[in-house]
């Protein structure tokens, strides 16, 4: 099942989180869901399979001034572990690209570490292609 995350599932997603390399999340993670839940372009979605959340999908439509449409670019796109190869992340992926039409995008972006290479076959399998540029400039806090 999928549905809107709630602050009550942050436990669960630091969890996820923490399978994908974000450790230490814990601390923040409730603030940083209720500013996404907030966010009218933005959704954080769960996926539920016999009451525990089992995956993590987070979505942010962001429009585009010099495109016709805009695009919908998947923030976070976690599928738990021990619950891989079940078509939960192929599922999920249905839905952002349902979403995105609905919200009027005219393509999907996600960025993915290099380091992944199993979810790099996933996307392609989805119909991604890659767009090998990405820049990146870390902001200390």
């Amino acid at each position: 099942m999928i549905r809107n995350a709630t602050v009550k599932d942050s436990d669960s997603i630091v969890e996820l989180l923490t399978q994908l390399g974000y450790a230490n999340t814990h601390p923040f993670i409730k603030v940083r869901i209720e500013e996404l839940l907030e966010n009218p372009d933005a959704m954080l979605l769960c996926y539920e399979v016999e009451g525990k959340v089992s995956a993590l999908l987070s979505l942010h439509v962001i429009p585009q001034i010099a495109l016709l449409g805009s695009f919908l670019r998947i923030s976070y796109f976690i599928v738990d572990e021990t619950m891989r190869s079940h078509h939960i992340g192929a599922e999920l992926e249905a839905y952002a690209s349902h979403i995105a039409k609905e919200r009027g995008c005219d393509r999907i972006e996600v960025h993915c570490n290099e380091r992944r290479t199993e979810a790099h076959r996933f996307y392609t399998r989805q119909g991604y292609v890659e767009s090998p540029k990405y820049f990146i400039k870390q902001i200390t806090l």
